[in-house]
């Protein structure tokens, strides 16, 4: 196992090295000029010239990500331009929330993912597996802003239950989670679906069954715990998905995660956040991808990591 880590931790430095470089010369590459966007329209040359002496863009690419990449191996992800904050400190400030939203988006999209997808297969063929799939296709199909909007007419105006936009409470977080958990339960279901027919197939399935198992042992002892591999991957990816994906969401509901954080950034083509952001969540991917692997070896005792 600390072979195992060791390799990934060096394949972690890798990757993030990678996503700075790409990340940074997208940056760069896109049209516009972050300084005319602090100064205005109306900004003379003699401060624009000053202010971009001032955040280093005169100088050299090569020379900006040499103090940029030193700056991360310091844990400094530089300073806002428009904020004039820390970047490390505002994505810890910011990111709770988002991390709230994924996990419990998560949980509603993992309960009812794999109840529709265990239903799904064994009831293949009939009505059931039609509907569940019906559902699950409905929930990946359907726009993230369109659900948003819906569940805030039906449950914050015509029926006030929930909050309309901002963050209070937990409270808060029910329409969000819904709206984000119903994407990730048509992935979920499907996949569990896939997975429990490749197991309910199998010999030692029909031999449980032949020996007289209680259905419900058989499908969750026998099968679902068996067919969980596939499903517990689809599970980490969508998790990563939802911790980066969770913009259109919080923007819907004025919510002050790391996605609105992005937008911000992103109009104001604020360079520091934006990179800081992208390298925060490709650490977070990875970290995520590691956990789901070391998982397995729980699940599944015959996956050893040497």
């Amino acid at each position: 196992m600390s072979r195992f880590l060791f390799k990934r931790f060096i394949t972690m430095i890798i990757t993030l090295f990678g996503v700075s470089i790409l990340v940074f010369l997208m940056i760069h590459l896109i049209p516009g000029d972050p300084v005319s966007n602090i100064l205005g329209e109306f900004a003379t040359d003699e401060a624009i010239a000053n202010l971009r002496s001032s955040l280093g863009l005169d100088k050299p690419l090569i020379t900006q990500y040499i103090g940029f990449i030193s700056g991360v191996f310091q844990g400094d992800l530089g300073t806002s331009y428009v904020t004039n904050l820390n970047v490390l400190d505002e994505i810890i400030n910011r990111f709770p929330i988002t991390f709230q939203l994924a996990v419990y988006s998560l949980i509603i999209g993992s309960i009812f993912g794999i109840i529709l997808g265990i239903v799904a297969a064994v009831k293949q063929n009939t009505f059931f597996d039609q509907l569940a799939m019906l559902v699950s296709l409905v929930g990946i199909s359907a726009p993230g802003f369109w659900i948003a909007l819906f569940l805030i007419f039906v449950f914050s105006y015509l029926v006030p239950i929930f909050p309309i936009s901002g963050y209070d409470s937990i409270y808060s977080l029910i329409l969000p989670s819904i709206t984000l958990g119903l994407g990730t339960t048509g992935n979920i279901a499907r996949m569990t679906r896939s997975s429990m027919l490749e197991v309910i197939k199998q010999d030692y399935m029909r031999t449980a069954e032949a020996k007289g198992v209680n259905i419900l042992r058989l499908i969750f002892r026998h099968g679902l715990q068996n067919a969980l591999i596939p499903v517990i991957t689809i599970i980490g990816l969508q998790f990563g998905s939802l911790l980066a994906g969770a913009v259109v969401t919080e923007t819907v509901f004025a919510l002050p995660g790391i996605g609105s954080l992005a937008i911000e950034a992103i109009s104001s083509r604020d360079m520091p956040t934006i990179q800081g952001l992208v390298l925060f969540m490709a650490f977070m991917f990875i970290i995520v991808n590691l956990l789901i692997d070391i998982i397995y070896s729980f699940i599944d005792p015959r996956i050893k990591y040497e």
